[in-house]
């Protein structure tokens, strides 16, 4: 449970830097729509991250595959990297894109290692590591 907090905790953080502390609000424009990005919405997205992440890694390691936790760092990896298309488009500044950005590394940064890198279940003892 430790590393999902701190994965949602993590953006949280970055979006309290950029949006109240820098006063920089975090805006995304889909033609007529703007959407302000906060930080209930950050906490949540964050939270989904994190347990659809335990659940690829639990669902691995059930199924017996023999690397589970280097195909879910892989697999951890892709998805951080597609999560960075949507900055190409328009629909942002500069300000909201770099804080974007930064959340989806500081999730990455707390979920690929607290994840990917603890021992399996079956050599710490039931439960043992689980986020």
């Amino acid at each position: 449970m430790g590393v999902t907090a701190l994965a949602v905790l993590a953006p949280v953080l970055v979006w309290l830097v950029a949006d109240p502390l820098l006063g920089h609000r975090l805006r995304i424009a889909d033609g007529e729509r703007t959407l302000d990005v906060g930080a209930a919405p950050v906490a949540v997205v964050a939270l989904l991250a994190s347990l659809c992440g335990w659940g690829l890694l639990a669902a691995l390691e059930r199924l017996g595959a023999r690397r589970a936790r280097a195909v879910w760092t892989g697999a951890a990896g892709a998805v951080l990297a597609v999560s960075f298309m949507p900055f190409l488009g328009d629909g942002m500044d500069g300000g909201t894109r770099i804080s974007l950005a930064l959340m989806h590394l500081a999730v990455a940064a707390v979920l690929i290692p607290g994840l990917g890198g603890r021992p399996p279940a079956s050599t710490t003892g039931a439960g043992a590591g689980r986020g």
